[in-house]
């Protein structure tokens, strides 16, 4: 896929992000233990089918440290999504500080081949009860 400006942003495909939820007993490595959950839905109100072909995310964490994550599909799939119709699913981050925030945005193809875009509004995710955006004191 090229450049963002080679894309269409049909205003019906929209992406709702339902939920952000701190897991902490997932396994998690010790450089990144803090886990979260989170539940999107992608909205299809045009009037074409679109299947989503790649995700792009930017992660940037309570210390400023921006991480790009780009991969193909959602969840290892490549949804189509009708007209009218939704996907739904969760995925997590693994964050090495006690808050952050993600954003980013959907690549696909609409049913006439065009390239289409829509964004994945800015979240973010905190531990419960911390206050102050920190980084987790390392343990030797």
């Amino acid at each position: 896929m090229k450049n963002k400006n080679d894309y269409l942003e049909p205003p019906g495909l929209r992406v709702t992000v339902d939920k952000v939820v701190y897991h902490p007993e997932a396994e998690a490595p010790a450089e990144r233990p803090y886990c979260f959950i989170y539940f999107i839905t992608i909205h299809n109100d045009t009037e074409l089918a679109v299947t989503i072909k790649a995700r792009k995310w930017v992660v940037t964490n309570a210390g400023g440290e921006v991480m790009a994550l780009e991969g193909e599909g959602v969840v290892g799939q490549m949804p189509v999504i009708d007209p009218g119709g939704t996907f739904e699913y969760n995925s997590y981050h693994l964050l090495d500080t006690t808050s952050a925030t993600a954003e980013g945005s959907y690549l696909g193809l609409d049913a006439l081949g065009r390239r289409v875009i829509t964004r994945i509004p800015k979240f973010e995710m905190r531990v419960p009860g911390n206050g102050a955006a920190g980084t987790r004191n390392k343990q030797s």
